[in-house]
């Protein structure tokens, strides 16, 4: 499916009316990317970054060259960072403008009103209100998240959105709930954080060209000095006791910002460099095992410190040392091909 289908099917829907889609999916036939595989490490990133991987894919663009900004990832000696599409790349590769938003109205009159203009919105929402985190947050735990609202239905009250691996669609109470509805809105919630992506100007058909290995040389040149798995390995093992002490609950919290992303982080940049092999990079593929090795690293160190959070003693200095030793080989070898 085409960038130029989709959106002009979206456009067909008259402004004003109660029911206005931009791109033409269904949850029900919706295929995720191979990045959202079952068979991965980390099936889920972050919601940013998997929410962009889908909705690229969704445009008809590659999303691997976006990932560029692995190779400049750090850990600031409290957390692995919060990785992101950076709005520069998305620009560069794609033609795709995205910037903050000025929120002056409810948030359903500015995400109508963009759909109508062929303007998708990155929205940050409460979790609460999503069908799709049902086990987790749904109707259990308010959790703050980013959704990208694709068809909007005021009338049948239904919202088909973009939300972490994959398209889904939300109706009644939660789309009261996700929009600050129902029974009626409350003054204390705050206004969200909003981002406009503006894909009229897109260059997807044309190809990335060579700005992929421009993008990716880039953020090496901005790679952190030192080896941030080395700074991570010291946080986690400063943080065992707190984690023994804190309970499974508060374990999932601390995993997310530490293991998860360090571990996400590395396997999408396995994906990045055999993609940059396939563009000419000579010798960059024999990366791929170290970064995957970091990723399943950070998958074993979570299930020690899973224990650990049950009030078990842990021993994480082989498996801390190795994921270290593999990062540092694996871009040692990405700065010698790039």
């Amino acid at each position: 499916m085409s960038i130029g289908s989709t959106i002009a099917q979206g456009s067909q829907v008259a402004q004003g009316s109660s029911a206005d889609r931009l791109l033409a999916l269904r949850p029900e036939e919706y295929q995720p990317h191979t990045i959202h595989a079952h068979d991965r490490v980390w099936t889920e990133t972050n919601c940013y970054v998997d929410l962009w991987i889908e909705l690229l894919h969704s445009l008809g663009a590659d999303p691997v060259p976006a990932l560029a900004f692995v190779l400049s990832a750090d850990c600031d000696g409290r957390q692995w960072d919060f990785v992101k599409m950076q709005s520069e790349d998305l620009r560069t590769l794609y033609g795709i403008d995205v910037g903050e938003m000025n929120v002056w109205r409810p948030v359903l009159a500015h995400v109508r009103e963009g759909l109508a203009d062929g303007v998708l919105l990155t929205v940050e929402v409460d979790g609460f209100w999503l069908p799709d985190t049902a086990g987790t947050s749904y109707r259990n735990q308010h959790t703050k998240t980013t959704i990208v609202p694709n068809s909007v239905d005021e009338t049948e009250r239904v919202l088909g959105y973009f939300h972490n691996r994959g398209y889904f669609e939300l109706s009644g109470a939660d789309f009261d709930g996700v929009f600050n509805l129902a029974p009626e809105p409350h003054d204390e919630v705050l206004l969200p954080y909003i981002e406009q992506i503006r894909v009229g100007r897109n260059t997807i058909a044309e190809g990335v060209g060579e700005r992929d290995l421009t993008v990716a040389r880039a953020h090496l040149s901005r790679r952190p000095p030192g080896n941030p798995v080395d700074r991570l390995a010291q946080r986690i093992v400063a943080d065992i006791p707190v984690v023994q002490a804190s309970g499974p609950d508060a374990f999932h919290l601390w995993s997310f910002g530490l293991l998860r992303q360090c571990g996400a982080t590395a396997e999408l940049a396995a994906d990045l460099v055999g993609y940059l092999a396939g563009r000419g990079a000579d010798g960059i593929d024999d990366a791929v095992p170290h970064f995957l090795q970091v990723a399943q690293g950070a998958k074993a160190v979570q299930f020690r410190m899973a224990r650990a959070s049950r009030g078990r003693a842990v021993s994480l200095d082989e498996p801390l040392a190795d994921m270290a030793a593999n990062w540092s080989a694996a871009m040692n070898i990405v700065s010698a091909a790039l």
